[in-house]
């Protein structure tokens, strides 16, 4: 199975005290380098940067043309968190084209993982919190309009609800948007995904399992998806700062385990994203997000 990275991914200049864990790519590609019985399920790879063509196929042309330029407002850039670089905008460029390379290899092996993406708050104007293109939607566009596929299910499980994606994909009937998020998180205004799940404050494990596991059988029995976009945010863990769910790490796995197994039964190719987690403890952080290698690694590598 091919594991999309590139170390790009940690290398931005941020501010001292910034809020995005930048550090978190590099320190879990790391961990994985630590376990070889692990890393050598995985082809590491690593795609072209997205190109511009792509990108307008889910976003403004101006919008696009800006961000690449550097000629955002400032507003704009605060709007999404990050300040202009070079480095951000090739960072960007190719953390988004590894997702769409994550969903090609998936079409042909049934699975693959960008170690990064998840930019569901980027609309099609404009970027938010932190998310500057929406990968997924550019990806499920791309594979649409070369003839690959003829719809896609995004499955949103970061404590943010997909905003971006929903408000992209609202007109878009071969792509169907489903988000399990807190009811009272970012963002303030929620868009309209196709389903969506508002959980309550400090909804726990089984709650959140069980809710997961009809919406997995309502999309499933509606939509039959070619391919699955999988947003595994770890931002739905009990000590995240920026989340109001209290999921435990072993629930986070029986999450991840949850969506790839479903996929895998019902042999529909899954591109899994890492989405977000803000644990100011990096190394706690970086844990979180391992149950999503190690659940892949499991359902699709030891069981196949």
């Amino acid at each position: 199975m091919k594991l999309f990275y590139h170390p790009i991914y940690s290398q931005l200049d941020l501010p001292a005290h910034h809020r995005f864990p930048i550090s978190k790519y590099q320190q879990l590609f790391d961990m994985l380098c630590a376990h070889p019985e692990l890393k050598s399920g995985f082809t590491i790879s690593c795609a072209e940067p997205i190109s511009v063509s792509t990108l307008e196929l889910a976003h403004d042309a101006d919008y696009v043309h800006q961000f690449i330029t550097g000629t955002l407002a400032d507003k704009a850039q605060k709007r999404i968190g990050f300040c202009h670089s070079d480095a951000l905008v090739e960072r960007t460029l190719q953390s988004v084209g590894n997702t769409l390379g994550a969903a090609q290899a998936a079409l042909k092996d049934g699975a693959a993982m960008n170690l990064a993406g998840g930019y569901h708050h980027a609309f099609s104007n404009y970027g938010s919190g932190f998310c500057i293109f929406n990968d997924a939607i550019t990806a499920a566009r791309y594979l649409y309009q070369a003839g690959l596929i003829d719809n896609a299910l995004i499955i949103d499980l970061d404590v943010h609800q997909g905003d971006g994606s929903a408000a992209i994909a609202e007109r878009d009937d071969a792509i169907t948007t489903l988000s399990l998020h807190g009811e009272r998180n970012f963002p303030r205004i929620k868009q309209s995904s196709d389903y969506d799940f508002a959980l309550p404050l400090h909804c726990d494990d089984r709650v959140f399992l069980e809710t997961l596991t009809q919406a997995l059988k309502l999309t499933q029995r509606l939509h039959r998806p070619d391919i699955i976009f999988y947003n595994a945010g770890a931002d739905v863990h009990n000590d995240d700062e920026l989340g109001t769910l209290s999921l435990s790490l072993a629930g986070v796995g029986a999450r991840d385990a949850q969506v790839l197994t479903h996929a895998k039964h019902h042999q529909i190719p899954i591109c899994t994203m890492l989405g977000g987690g803000y644990q100011r403890n990096v190394e706690q952080l970086v844990k979180v997000h391992w149950q999503l290698v190690e659940q892949f690694h499991q359902c699709f590598i030891l069981d196949s």
